[in-house]
């Protein structure tokens, strides 16, 4: 008698997650609560999405936790959004170190406080042997600005006789990238309803798998985190060549 089939083994993982998390402000209006509760809402999702992605094997979730656009919103929005930004640092690397999580931050830092840079420093060093999964946080973060300096460190090179203009391709870019050393992401979800990807990981994403949720990020977790990576394991991802 034929041993039974064994049942089929899903598919493993997207190696790399990136998310656009949007909906914090139309969450707390929605419900007649002040921006700010929105937000505290928004990180407590955060928590849930991280372990979430611990707990299915995603090696790289990246956030998109404040861009370089998000400088111009009201500067009370902006300090409140610094301070949440501290005490995540104070209260949460503590945890992720103890998941075996590394915690690294992509962005200019030359706009963040001296402190918030002190416990960015101090957390990326706490963290920087785990293995379990990398938590990148885009801070003070736009893909242009990331590009135009990446450019400008090749300039610098190549006037310094250091680098041959012939030598600059694609990979001497991505590696004057802040991701150098960071696979680009399989899949970047979107939440809120918005089918944009506002400035996020503009070279890195090039051939990324795209999802758009009508969630709320303060209402996102594991669930729509599965239901992104299901969508994305029904594509045909050919990256440029003929389809089959």
């Amino acid at each position: 008698m034929d041993p039974a089939p064994s049942p089929a083994q899903p598919p493993p993982p997207p190696v790399h997650v990136a998310i656009i998390m949007d909906g914090n402000g139309r969450w707390a209006k929605a419900r007649g609560m002040p921006r700010t509760a929105g937000h505290k809402r928004g990180a407590e999702a955060v928590r849930r999405t991280v372990e979430a992605a611990r707990e299915m094997g995603v090696s790289y979730l990246t956030l998109y936790a404040f861009s370089s656009e998000n400088w111009k919103r009201p500067a009370g929005e902006v300090t409140d959004l610094m301070g949440l930004l501290r005490l995540y640092l104070r209260n949460e690397v503590s945890n992720l170190n103890k998941n075996g999580i590394r915690l690294k931050v992509i962005g200019d830092r030359t706009r963040l406080g001296a402190d918030i840079v002190a416990l960015i420093e101090e957390s990326e060093a706490r963290t920087a042997a785990n293995t379990a999964l990398t938590l990148v946080l885009a801070l003070s973060y736009g893909g242009r600005q990331e590009i135009v300096a990446a450019a400008r460190l090749l300039a610098e090179e190549v006037k310094a006789g250091l680098l041959a203009p012939s030598a600059i391709d694609d990979v001497a870019l991505a590696s004057r990238l802040s991701t150098n050393g960071i696979p680009d992401p399989d899949l970047v979800i979107r939440t809120s309803g918005e089918k944009r990807i506002s400035n996020f990981l503009l070279w890195q994403g090039a051939y990324a798998e795209l999802v758009f949720l009508d969630v709320l990020w303060p209402d996102f977790g594991r669930d729509e985190l599965e239901s992104a990576i299901s969508d994305y394991h029904r594509r045909d991802r050919r990256y440029g060549t003929a389809a089959g």
